[in-house]
C-alpha cells in the first residue's frame, strides 16, 4: 500500500502557524473596532416602551399594515450636535477653568504692557522737562555772558578819557605850575623866575616856553596881572590859542575825506612810534563810519611789520596789499593805490618804513614813495600823517620839523600820551610848526585813539 500523502496542515511550518495566528488576531481586532464604531453612531435609546403598549400593538387591528399598503418614509434621525471640542481627556469644567486662566493671564499681560508704556511716557516727559530746563539755563547763561561781553566791549570802546590819558602830564608840568600859583603869592619877579624854570623844563620847546613867558611878563609889566590865578588863566588862554593854531578851523578836525576816491593817506614816522598800530586803529574807526578801507603794507624792511599790519587787517575786516620782504616799498604802495581805485575803496592807508629823521638817504626814499603814489592817483597822497611818540619830548618836535620839510606833513598823530609826563610837547609842535594834531593816543584800545580837540585838551590839562 502506497504511503498516504501528507495533509495541508501537516505541511505547515511553525512560522506559517505564527503568521496565521497574527492574521486571525488582526481580523478579530478589525471586527471589534467595527462594532465599537457602529455603537458610537447608533442613536441613544429612547425611554423604554411599556409592556401593555407592546401587547396592544401586537394584537390590535393596526398591528401590521396590509401588504398593499404603502409604508411611510423612514424618519431621519435628529442631527447630532457635536460636543464642544477641547483638549482630549479634559472634562468641561477643566476646560472652562483653563479658558478663564488664559483670559486672566491675557488681561494681566495687557495691564503690565499699559503700565510699561505709561512709565516710558512719564520718563520721556521727565527727560523732556529736564532738557527744557537745561536749555533754559544754558540760554540764560549765554544771555548773561552776552550782556557781560557787551558791557565789556562798551567799556573797551569807550576807552580812556583824555583827562585819564594826561594824568602823568598833570602830575609833572601842571603840578609844578599849580604849586607855583598856590599860597596866595603876588605875581612879581620871583614868581616869573619860577615860571620860567617850569616852562623851560616842560618839554614844550624853548621857542614856545619863551613865547609864554614873554606874554606873562608883558601883562605883569602893564599891571594886568597881579593875582596868580589870573596869571594861570592867562597862560591857559594862550595855550588854547596855540593849540587852535590861532583860530585855524583845521586845528580842531580829525582826518576828513575829500571828494577823491580813493582818498590816499600816507603814514610816516620813525620805528617804534606806534605807526603800524595807529594805521590799524584808524582803519577800524573808518570802517566803523561805513568807509571801505584798503591797507598797503609799504614797510617791507622791518621783518614783522607786514605780519603786524596783516593781523590788524584781519581784525577790522579790511583787505591788504603786501609785497615780499625787502621789496620796493614804493611799488607796494603804488599797487595798493591802483587796487583801491579798481575795487572802489574809499580810503587807502599806506604804511611806510620807519625812517630816522637825521638820515638824509632814508628821507629821500620816503620822498620817492610819495612821488610814486602820486603817479598811481592824481593828487595822491591826499594826506601825510606823521606819527610821533610823545615820550620823546622835545625830540618829537625835531622829528616833526624834519619830516615836514621833506614830505609836507598835513597832520600829526601823537601817541603814548598816557605813558609820559611830557604831554606838553603837543603845545610846542603846534606853535613851532603850525601843523594840526589829528589824533592823540591815550591807551591800547581802538577807542583810545581819540580825535584831538584843543579845547578839550586844555580843559583836561588844567582841570
Amino acid at each position: 500500500m502506497p504511503p498516504r500523502p501528507p495533509s495541508f496542515l501537516e505541511t505547515l511550518t511553525p512560522n506559517d502557524w505564527i503568521a496565521i495566528a497574527i492574521v486571525v488576531l488582526l481580523a478579530l481586532l478589525v471586527v471589534v473596532a467595527a462594532i465599537r464604531i457602529a455603537r458610537r453612531r447608533r442613536p441613544p435609546p429612547g425611554p423604554p416602551v411599556p409592556a401593555d403598549e407592546i401587547e396592544r400593538e401586537l394584537t390590535g387591528p393596526e398591528a401590521l399594515p396590509p401588504l398593499s399598503a404603502k409604508l411611510p418614509p423612514p424618519v431621519a434621525p435628529p442631527p447630532q450636535v457635536p460636543a464642544p471640542r477641547g483638549e482630549p481627556g479634559l472634562p468641561r469644567e477643566a476646560e472652562e477653568a483653563r479658558k478663564k486662566e488664559d483670559y486672566r493671564r491675557k488681561k494681566e499681560t495687557e495691564r503690565l504692557e499699559r503700565e510699561r508704556r505709561q512709565r516710558e511716557r512719564e520718563e520721556a516727559e521727565a527727560r523732556a522737562r529736564e532738557e527744557a530746563a537745561r536749555a533754559a539755563r544754558e540760554a540764560e547763561e549765554a544771555k548773561r555772558r552776552e550782556e557781560e561781553e557787551r558791557r565789556r566791549r562798551a567799556e573797551a570802546e569807550a576807552g580812556k578819557t583824555l583827562a585819564a590819558g594826561l594824568e602823568k602830564t598833570r602830575g609833572g608840568f601842571m603840578a609844578r605850575l599849580n604849586a607855583l600859583f598856590s599860597g596866595g603869592r603876588l605875581v612879581d619877579d620871583s614868581v616869573l623866575a619860577d615860571l620860567e624854570e617850569v616852562l623851560f623844563t616842560a618839554d614844550i620847546g624853548v621857542k614856545t616856553a619863551t613865547k609864554l613867558l614873554e606874554s606873562a611878563r608883558e601883562k605883569v609889566r602893564r599891571r594886568e596881572l597881579s593875582d596868580p590865578e589870573r596869571l594861570k588863566d592867562a597862560l591857559r588862554e594862550e595855550i588854547a590859542r596855540i593849540l587852535a593854531l590861532g583860530g585855524d578851523p583845521s586845528a580842531a578836525r580829525p582826518l576828513e575825506l575829500g571828494a577823491a576816491r580813493p582818498w590816499v593817506v600816507m603814514v610816516v614816522g620813525v620805528n617804534g612810534s606806534g605807526k603800524t598800530t595807529t594805521i590799524g586803529k584808524l582803519a577800524s574807526k573808518l570802517q566803523g563810519d561805513g568807509k571801505r578801507v584798503l591797507l598797503g603794507a609799504g614797510d617791507t624792511f622791518r621783518a614783522a611789520a607786514g605780519e603786524q599790519l596783516e593781523i590788524w587787517a584781519e581784525r577790522v575786516g579790511a583787505p591788504i596789499v603786501r609785497g615780499k620782504e625787502g621789496a620796493d616799498p614804493a611799488s607796494v604802495c603804488f599797487e595798493a593805490v591802483q587796487r583801491g581805485a579798481q575795487d572802489g575803496m574809499d580810503v587807502v592807508l599806506c604804511d611806510t618804513a620807519g625812517r630816522l629823521h637825521t638820515k638824509a638817504p632814508l628821507m629821500e626814499e620816503l620822498k620817492k614813495v610819495k612821488r610814486v603814489i602820486g603817479k598811481a592817483a592824481e593828487g595822491a597822497p591826499h594826506e601825510v600823517l606823521l606819527v610821533l611818540d610823545s615820550t620823546n619830548g622835545q625830540n618829537a618836535i625835531a622829528q616833526a620839523r624834519q619830516f615836514h620839510e621833506a614830505l609836507g606833513v598835513t597832520g600829526i598823530v601823537l601817541t603814548k600820551l598816557d605813558g609820559t609826563a611830557k604831554g606838553g610837547v603837543v603845545i610846542g609842535i603846534c606853535d613851532e610848526l603850525g601843523i594840526p594834531v589829528r589824533y592823540v593816543g591815550v591807551g591800547e584800545s581802538v577807542a583810545d585813539l581819540r580825535p584831538f580837540l584843543p579845547g578839550e585838551f586844555v580843559e583836561a590839562l588844567f582841570d
